[in-house]
């Protein structure tokens, strides 16, 4: 991949990396997801709960299956500083859509340093929120949620377990927690093996934190919403699925965070896949680990779905 792969990112480079992201980032149209009248794909506004401003979603699912289907509800990656709602679903169809017979929406929120906490996690929590109120209309079936992400969706999607638990909110049945971005604190012992060496080591995590958290980076009381590495209450949580690389920065708050929900009477199915570094599945999706990566997660979202 080069060096331009390992450089971090920094305060200096963010906005350039924004942009050189922005413009690399496949953002299929609406026509092309459709992929020739195999799925059905709308582009959705759920009103915001909290400022009014609208929250925008790419509703797609197999087209022609009658009947309400179950949802997964996801976030993408990209640090809470980069991406976008759309790069994500061409796989999300192919490999989750079609062969389990579900929908998906993906929710376009705010990035950071543009919006800062609370922004993004409310933005994902009016999604959810409107998506489920007008389930009916949109065939889907509400008892059947799993809110997930990778990366900073995964976090998003472990905070929106969290808040829509403390709120009263929908309650999926299910957290599906793909390299989670979880603690802002950047001092495990896995985010210092791995500086300089991951895809996303710390000092690219450190700069995203500070993106979205600005002056309350590094405060004592941050709430687990910003950051559920914080939390110290995972009880009654949906059944959790995480999954890490061995060889990654995020390593150990994924599976502290696994054992704390454990540790408070919850269900967590964790997976740490040997030698594999952020990303693994998208940048070598042909190797055999990232096949194996991929049939667990299926495995997985078919036992929860089915229950």
């Amino acid at each position: 991949m080069g060096e331009e792969a390992r450089e971090p990112v920094t305060a200096q480079n963010l906005a350039a990396r924004q942009e050189r992201d922005a413009a690399a980032r496949p953002r299929p149209t609406v026509g092309e997801l459709r992929a020739d009248g195999r799925f059905d794909v709308e582009e959705l506004r759920a009103p915001g709960l909290r400022d009014g401003r609208e929250v925008r979603l790419v509703s797609a699912r197999p087209a022609g299956i009658a009947g309400p289907l179950p949802l997964l509800y996801y976030m993408h990656g990209g640090g809470m500083i980069m991406g976008n709602a759309w790069s994500v679903l061409p796989r999300l169809l192919r490999e989750w859509a079609r062969p389990e017979q579900l929908a998906v929406i993906s929710v376009e929120y705010r990035l950071a340093p543009q919006a800062q906490y609370l922004g993004p996690v409310e933005d994902c929590y009016a999604g959810l929120v409107w998506a489920t109120e007008h389930a009916a209309k949109l065939g889907l079936d509400a008892d059947r949620v799993v809110i997930g992400g990778k990366s900073a969706g995964g976090g998003l999607a472990a905070a929106l377990a969290l808040l829509t638990r403390d709120r009263g909110g929908p309650v999926p049945i299910g957290q599906l927690l793909l390299s989670p971005m979880l603690d802002d604190r950047d001092d495990t012992f896995s985010s210092h093996q791995m500086a300089g060496r991951d895809t996303w080591d710390r000092s690219s995590n450190a700069t995203a934190w500070r993106a979205l958290l600005g002056d309350r980076y590094g405060a004592a009381d941050l709430p687990p919403y910003a950051a559920p590495a914080r939390a110290t209450d995972l009880s009654e949580l949906p059944a959790a699925y995480l999954e890490v690389g061995s060889a990654e920065t995020f390593r150990d708050e994924a599976v502290a965070y696994a054992n704390a929900i454990w540790q408070a009477g919850g269900e967590a199915e964790l997976h740490v896949w040997p030698g594999a570094f952020h990303g693994f599945d998208t940048l070598a999706p042909r190797a055999t680990l990232s096949q194996d990566a991929r049939d667990a997660r299926s495995r997985w979202l078919r036992r929860i779905l089915g229950r």
